[in-house]
């Protein structure tokens, strides 16, 4: 049984005669003729009978071609569906990303895409590295924006820019009128950090190997600095007096240098690298590309923009 035979019975059923059906389908009669015959044999019934000036379905025969007449619509269905899905900036994406991206980046990063691929809406979820990660793998999300290191079987990952690293002060702070501030200073005052979880909070501590030391008594080691939910929540700390905290500058916002000193670090600045990933085997390159080159339309300031984006399927 084939597609072409389905075809010719229905044409038949509607056309009540096999001339016009061959007409119908462009082919020969006698082909349209033997390939019903064929159908029949081959299903061990008699589709129509056969008049010399008409043809009539049988009444097994009706059942079989209104079947046979939804087997047809269903493979439109998926040539239509396949015709869609040839475009991949077609249909929603499911993307990740970690909390203390997400708030800076998705503004810009929105209206950018839509420009881009204005038919392909995104399907966000903010969580932590690690969770996002284990969607990634088991096909929850379809790429997601992290910090590295991210290093995971069976992904490839796309570096984005690099992301210098601020020190936010109390406005009374005696380092909020300094133009650097190094590393090893931030071991002397109490640094605010994000809760275990943020991949942020590990990087901060990095900087100074004596923040994750006891602390020493009267000291503000990190056992005596506090912690925030939100990078946020931390800048209204800070703001109030409690103490001082490390901020990517993507976070720092208009406003708050009202309320903050905020003060590069000595070069080498502490960076982190921004980057997307997604499944190897992921099969929309091109909606990959367009999302990397939103990114870089988004402008974030303050951030190096790095060239390292896939190319898209048309121009590879």
């Amino acid at each position: 049984m084939t597609l072409t035979e389905l075809r010719y019975i229905v044409a038949v059923a509607r056309e009540r005669h096999f001339g016009r059906a061959a007409a119908a389908c462009f082919v020969s009669q006698p082909t349209l003729s033997i390939a019903v015959r064929k159908l029949e044999e081959e299903l061990g019934i008699t589709l129509f009978e056969r008049g010399s000036n008409e043809i009539t379905v049988t009444d097994t025969g009706e059942r079989i071609i209104e079947q046979a007449q939804r087997v047809l619509e269903e493979v439109s269905v998926i040539k239509t569906l396949a015709s869609e899905l040839k475009n991949e900036l077609v249909g929603p994406f499911r993307l990740g990303v970690i909390f203390t991206i997400g708030p800076y980046l998705l503004p810009a990063l929105i209206p950018a895409l839509r420009e881009l691929a204005p038919d392909m809406p995104l399907y966000l979820e903010e969580n932590y590295t690690a969770r996002l990660a284990d969607m990634l793998k088991r096909g929850e999300v379809d790429a997601v924006i992290v910090a590295e290191p991210f290093d995971e079987p069976g992904v490839v990952t796309y570096p984005l820019y690099d992301e210098p690293f601020v020190v936010a002060t109390p406005r009374t702070h005696p380092w909020a009128k300094r133009k650097t501030i190094s590393s090893a200073e931030l071991a002397n005052e109490s640094v605010l950090l994000l809760t275990q979880g943020n991949c942020f909070r590990d990087q901060v501590l990095a900087l100074c190997d004596r923040l994750q030391q006891p602390a020493a008594p009267g000291g503000h080691a990190l056992s005596r600095t506090l912690q925030g939910s939100s990078l946020t929540t931390i800048r209204h700390m800070v703001a109030s007096g409690v103490g001082i905290t490390v901020m990517p500058v993507t976070s720092v916002g208009p406003g708050d240098e009202a309320l903050l000193g905020i003060v590069p670090f000595a070069a080498p600045s502490p960076t982190r690298r921004v980057v997307l990933a997604c499944r190897k085997q992921f099969y929309r390159r091109n909606a990959i590309a367009a999302l990397c080159q939103a990114v870089r339309h988004s402008a974030l300031p303050g951030v190096q923009w790095l060239d390292n984006a896939p190319m898209s399927a048309e121009a590879s």
